[in-house]
């Protein structure tokens, strides 16, 4: 009967569920930044590198070649940016990510964590996100969710303050009216 080796298995997981977040590690601000070509990447590259080195911190990044070699292999899957910010020379904490999806490519996505640190991550974001926000000024902010997450880009209505929760789509994040006001 191998497949009770399985059931056992499927118990096990269901019953493990899903680990709280640290602090920490909760998002606490996101941005959406216009990025169509490689010169912004690399551009906003620096300047995420420039705010992060007088933070103490740094950025990893994917290569363009391992980029576009993921897209040849799964275009499901395609970014033009993969990138985070690390605090300590072993990457001992993720303090912000950048990044877009296929269904936002050149629209790149930087999520900010709370830090171990919060007024270290706090000096790094406001001085990355103020030269990010003179450079790309169409920079919208993301709504962030209860839970710390993003939604899907498909269930975000663009307003000229930022993003908001499409309210036919609000059921799937927990929303009340109130928490689908852009920041």
């Amino acid at each position: 009967m191998p497949w009770i080796g399985s059931l056992v298995i499927c118990i096990l997981i269901a019953g493990c569920g899903v680990a709280a977040q640290p602090e920490s590690a909760k998002t606490v601000a996101a941005f959406e930044v216009p990025l169509g070509s490689e010169a912004d990447r690399n551009q906003f590259l620096s300047i995420l590198r420039v705010a992060a080195e007088a933070a103490g911190m740094h950025v990893d990044m994917e290569s363009a070649q391992d980029l576009a070699q993921e897209t040849k292999a799964s275009p499901a899957f395609a970014k033009t940016m993969n990138a985070a910010v690390w605090r300590g020379a072993n990457d001992d904490e993720a303090v912000a990510s950048a990044m877009d999806q296929p269904d936002h490519l050149g629209q790149v996505w930087i999520m900010f964590s709370r830090g171990k640190d919060p007024q270290l991550t706090t000096r790094f974001r406001e001085s990355a996100m103020r030269q990010i926000k003179l450079r790309w000024p169409a920079t919208l902010s993301l709504p962030i969710m209860p839970t710390g997450a993003i939604p899907l880009h498909g269930d975000l209505i663009r307003t000229p303050n930022g993003y908001v929760v499409n309210p036919s789509e609000a059921y799937k994040y927990e929303l009340k009216r109130a928490e689908n006001e852009p920041h």
